[in-house]
């Protein structure tokens, strides 16, 4: 079975990983990582991008990553679809997938959450960072009781 850990690009190098760091140490390391990105954010993922791959193989995996682009961060239609795809390609499988809703505009997240409930993701996890002065700091920085990784599929 195939692990999926699915996002969105953010400007803030943490945002993107933490989530990701945190899954791994909890035991969910994924196969495969795709990332949602857009214009503004670009050059950012494409910098994510190989410590997203980097972090995996320090938790002993190996992981491909997919990139998609957006014409524009606002074409809703296809930030739903995206996740839709990926989460009826992997539940098609028989891979198991976890959408990650913490990095990215607002909006961005809400449809994330609502499309990893709606079409059945495994996991729809949140980093959840306590304590306010840990703030741009990476995860193995941080005390672990200054965050949680929190699964929503567990909660609702």
């Amino acid at each position: 079975m195939t692990r999926h850990w699915v996002t969105c690009g953010t400007p803030t190098t943490p945002g993107i990983l933490n989530p990701l760091i945190a899954a791994c140490d909890g035991g969910y390391v994924p196969d495969e990582v795709h990332v949602l990105s857009n214009p503004p954010v670009a050059d950012d993922v494409e910098e994510a991008v190989t410590l997203m791959e980097e972090t995996v193989a320090a938790y002993g995996g190996d992981t491909e990553t997919d990139v998609h682009e957006l014409v524009s961060e606002t074409d809703f239609e296809s930030i739903v679809d995206y996740y839709q795809s990926c989460i009826e390609a992997a539940t098609t499988a028989g891979d198991e997938i976890a959408i990650d809703v913490t990095p990215g505009r607002k909006f961005m997240s809400a449809i994330a959450f609502q499309a990893g409930i709606q079409f059945g993701a495994d996991h729809v996890y949140y980093f959840h960072r306590k304590a306010g002065r840990y703030r741009g700091r990476f995860y193995p920085e941080m005390p672990r009781t200054a965050s949680d990784l929190i699964d929503f599929t567990e909660v609702l």
